[in-house]
C-alpha cells in the first residue's frame, strides 16, 4: 500500500503495519470528537512518525497514485476533521 503524508512524499506500508498504526487512528478520532488538543496532536506525530518507522520511502519520480493520504504534521483538528472518513484516516 503507498501511503502519502501531505507535504512530505509517498511510503510503502504492508498491511500489518497499516493494522498496527490503526489504534492511533481511533485516538485521532476520540481527540477530533473531544476536542482535546494536546491528544489530537501526539496522536497525529505517532501515526506520521508510525508510518515513517515502517514504511519505505517510494520512488519520488514514480507517478504510483496514493492508496491513502494523511495529513501534514502541522495540520489543525479542523483540517483533520475534514479529512476524516467513516472509518478515520486509515480504513478498517
Amino acid at each position: 500500500m503507498i501511503v502519502r503524508i501531505l507535504g512530505e512524499g509517498q511510503y510503502d506500508l504492508d498491511d500489518h503495519a497499516l493494522d498496527a498504526l490503526n489504534g492511533l487512528d481511533n485516538q485521532i478520532e476520540q481527540a477530533i470528537e473531544s476536542g482535546d488538543e494536546a491528544m489530537f496532536r501526539t496522536a497525529l506525530q505517532g501515526l506520521l512518525a508510525g508510518v515513517r518507522a515502517s514504511g519505505t520511502h517510494h520512488d519520488p519520480d514514480s507517478l504510483d497514485e496514493s492508496d491513502l493520504i494523511l495529513p501534514p504534521p502541522d495540520a489543525t483538528i479542523d483540517e483533520v476533521r475534514e479529512l476524516l472518513g467513516d472509518d478515520g484516516l486509515i480504513p478498517g
